[in-house]
């Protein structure tokens, strides 16, 4: 392959490469690998390259966006072998789908804002679902195995595209759900019941999920940014303690707590000088 080969050439010699590894004399590995197999690897590709946009590494991000396309192809290929469907098919379908939810784009419609374009998204989204089946949920078709906040995120969409929400900047609504939603969780506490905590726990998490919807704020990546910022200033920690030449142990919870403190002091200075 040259920098001049075209992408269809490069893609169909992919291809050419999987159905050679899944030949009878190809390897072992890849010749065993079935569409459940498969899913774990799908989940870990889609990870890695989520880990790699949000390190902006061009490189690697390169490197596993092909992991990932690489997944697709193993999927359609090991279902062409079985006739379920082939990659024309997943081509096809997804160019159709595209075309069919851009009728401002690729027909007569209308829309003048990003608002008018989702909701259209989500019309078109319900009419292929009511044609497919009859008797339907507005929720069917979000995936079971999403990450738990954004499966709700999703749920919540689809409840508020048929009316079933607060007004659109009724905050203080919503926030007053969530300071109801933690005194429960509170009273479930003096019960010392495991199950009431959990469910009020999780009720919280829900009402936390909707007024990051209604300030359209991803739930997921605000958690992950979160979670990013306790790595870092725990990691000052942990070389705060190295340098002391002492253990976890010789430091009180006040110390400790000091040097998160520093941590977060020396992060807000980054900040301010970038």
């Amino acid at each position: 392959m040259t920098k001049n080969t075209s992408v269809t050439d490069k893609f169909n010699h992919l291809i050419e490469i999987m159905r050679r590894l899944r030949a009878p004399d190809g390897c072992p590995w890849d010749k065993e690998q079935t569409l459940s197999s498969l899913k774990r690897y799908i989940i870990e590709e889609a990870y890695e390259l989520i880990e790699a946009i949000e390190n902006e590494d061009n490189a690697n991000i390169c490197e596993e966006a092909g992991d990932l396309l690489l997944q697709v192809v193993f999927v359609s290929i090991i279902a062409d072998e079985q006739n379920f469907f082939n990659l024309s098919n997943v081509i096809d379908g997804i160019s159709d789908k595209l075309k069919r939810r851009h009728p401002h784009v690729f027909g007569d419609l209308k829309l003048n804002d990003k608002s008018e374009v989702l909701n259209t998204w989500e019309k078109i989204k319900s009419r292929e679902r009511k044609q497919e089946q009859n008797n339907h949920s507005i929720l069917e078709g979000i995936p079971k195995t999403l990450p738990s906040l954004l499966k709700a995120y999703r749920m919540q969409e689809r409840a508020a595209n048929v009316g079933f929400d607060w007004p659109k900047g009724a905050i203080a609504t919503v926030l007053q759900k969530i300071d109801e939603e933690i005194s429960e969780v509170k009273d479930a506490i003096k019960t010392k019941n495991k199950h009431r905590i959990e469910d009020e726990i999780g009720d919280s998490f829900f009402s936390i999920v909707n007024l990051c919807r209604h300030l359209e704020i991803d739930p997921e990546e605000s958690l992950n940014n979160a979670s990013r910022k306790f790595a870092l200033r725990f990691q000052h920690i942990e070389e705060t303690i190295s340098n002391s030449k002492k253990t976890w142990s010789d430091f009180s919870l006040e110390e400790l707590e000091a040097f998160w403190i520093i941590a977060k002091l020396k992060e807000n200075d980054k900040k301010i000088k970038n």
